[in-house]
């Protein structure tokens, strides 16, 4: 587990930490949390919460060496320690989101995830890709029709009902096994894989598929590169590729405060550029609020060329 050192009395230690920390005492929490991890050094969970108490006390470079405890301990980094290095500026931000830590938080947000983002996020990020794509087809004088779509991070499959009446097959790849279970629920997809997106589309036929579909599952990618060169060779000719990103003012790619990453529209227009597609919209959107606040995003559709 996680979240145990194998030792009753040494994880009710971390969890009164934690409850210290909870209720504002960081100060009670740090020193509880350094005694602990003396005592256990290969407590994984320890270390980064020591590194999330001390990087709200202000303490940047204890923090850094906290995470960087963690990460030694586990290099798959399950908890996200080296994107919380990237955000104290200890590491490059592309590249610090692993698949395991993707992998655990879905799992552990599986029950609750349609509900946190449809009713606390107001997510409509689906509903945004689907209009985007229909305005595509119709610019290119055709239906909405797909003999096979892929959808990448498919989740719960929130997408699958919008997406599904268009394709005579879908199919739907996602890295957390719980979210992977409850997209099965619908019944709307001929087949689901848990997997990561990249290697998912390397192993597909090439020029398969003749969509290709990703809402709000780049933001865990920082460089986009290879993901849309991967999909550029699953799709044959005329072939769509729909996403969503979030995205900021300038170029490049950034990491957010929410740990999610944000891509510079200049920057999508050269990876597209680049994995050989012609954009088709590419709009301004939001999909998502937070505190109250619309996030701001971008909405992709690209034919290949």
């Amino acid at each position: 587990m996680l979240h145990s050192s194998g030792h009753p009395a040494l994880d009710r230690r971390l969890d009164w930490a934690r409850s210290y920390a909870e209720g504002g005492d960081r100060e009670a929490a740090e020193g509880m949390l350094a005694d602990l991890v003396e005592e256990a050094p290969d407590f994984l969970a320890a270390w980064f919460l020591l590194g999330e108490v001390r990087e709200g006390l202000g303490q940047t470079a204890p923090a850094v060496a906290a995470y960087e405890a963690a990460l030694a301990r586990d290099a798959a980094d399950p908890l996200g320690a080296g994107l919380r290095l990237a955000r104290l500026g200890a590491r490059p931000a592309e590249g610090a989101m692993s698949a395991d830590f993707v992998r655990t938080l879905f799992d552990q947000y599986a029950g609750r995830f349609d509900t946190a983002l449809r009713e606390k996020l107001s997510y409509r990020g689906p509903e945004v890709l689907a209009a985007a794509v229909e305005a595509a087809c119709r610019r290119l004088g055709r239906a909405p029709a797909f003999a096979r779509a892929l959808d990448l991070g498919c989740g719960t499959g929130l997408a699958a009902p919008l997406f599904a009446p268009w394709c005579a097959v879908l199919e739907g790849v996602d890295l957390a096994p719980a979210m992977v279970e409850r997209a099965e629920r619908l019944g709307l997809y001929a087949a689901l894989h848990v997997g990561e997106m990249v290697a998912f589309l390397r192993d597909q036929p090439p020029q398969g598929a003749d969509l290709v579909l990703a809402a709000d599952a780049f933001c865990y990618l920082g460089d986009l590169a290879d993901n849309l060169a991967a999909a550029r060779a699953a799709l044959g000719g005329e072939g769509l590729l729909a996403f969503t990103v979030e995205t900021h003012e300038g170029d490049g790619v950034i990491l957010r405060d929410t740990l999610r990453y944000a891509h510079g529209r200049a920057y999508v227009e050269r990876v597209l550029d680049d994995a050989g597609f012609t954009a088709l919209e590419l709009a301004a959107v939001s999909t998502r609020t937070e505190k109250g606040l619309p996030v701001p995003g971008l909405v992709v559709v690209a034919r290949a060329a």
